[in-house]
């Protein structure tokens, strides 16, 4: 009852809006998970059962109040589950299998059509930056794990270019990419306004990303495309 009773504050909507989005169907083992478990129980679930979304997910991690020493224990696993070695091609079409089956489920009609640009889900947008940061972080944190230190998309991309995993251009772009389209969202948000734009807007940025995209998982866009 008391978890209900948070959630239900969380997401009340408000003259300036709704101030979280909970979800707790993406706890650990879904619905059938239990809504509190222990540290170790955590440890286990993320390095036994945990799909590849949900360490993607883990990226974006992090711990937001309660006790310090609880928040180093959770941030110690995070990382250590992060910086495990990881088959570099499997992760990217795991990832690109996911991302094709969110804009699948996701993406509106118009967006499809093309008649519009889906800040989020459309192609270029911020779920593509967010997908290649997330790869990044899983494939690379092994040998980098500095990459693991963060849990905010813009850091990361810094780091990546620091480390030279991503060309700087490409780092400064993105990032740019990222927060130009988070701001026009939060715009459209305080407007109660869906995440669309004109379909002519952004097209530098978007261009930008769909050629990074393109460019880090090539082989598997080429295995989609003959299948």
């Amino acid at each position: 009852r008391l978890a209900q009773r948070m959630i239900h504050i969380l997401q009340t909507r408000m003259t300036m809006g709704q101030l979280y989005e909970v979800d707790m169907r993406l706890r650990p083992s879904g619905e059938s998970g239990m809504l509190v478990i222990s540290v170790e129980g955590f440890d286990s679930y993320q390095r036994e059962s945990a799909w590849t979304w949900e360490h993607q997910a883990l990226v974006r991690a992090r711990f937001v109040a309660g006790d310090v020493a609880l928040a180093e224990r959770v941030d110690a696993v995070r990382r250590e589950v992060l910086c495990q070695q990881r088959d570099t091609a499997e992760l990217a079409r795991e990832v690109v299998a996911m991302r094709e089956r969110m804009r699948a489920h996701l993406l509106p009609a118009g967006a499809r059509r093309e008649q519009e640009f889906h800040l989020k889900q459309g192609a270029g947008g911020i779920v593509d930056i967010e997908f290649m940061v997330q790869y990044a972080v899983l494939a690379w944190s092994h040998r980098e794990p500095e990459l693991a230190r963060w849990s905010d998309n813009v850091r990361i991309l810094e780091t990546l270019g620091q480390k030279g995993l991503f060309e700087q251009h490409e780092c400064d772009a993105l990032k740019d990419a990222y927060l130009a389209y988070r701001s026009a969202a939060h715009q459209l948000s305080l407007q109660q306004q869906p995440d669309t734009v004109g379909a002519d807007e952004f097209m530098d940025a978007r261009t930008a990303v769909t050629e990074k995209w393109q460019q880090l998982f090539a082989s598997c866009e080429h295995e989609s495309q003959s299948e």
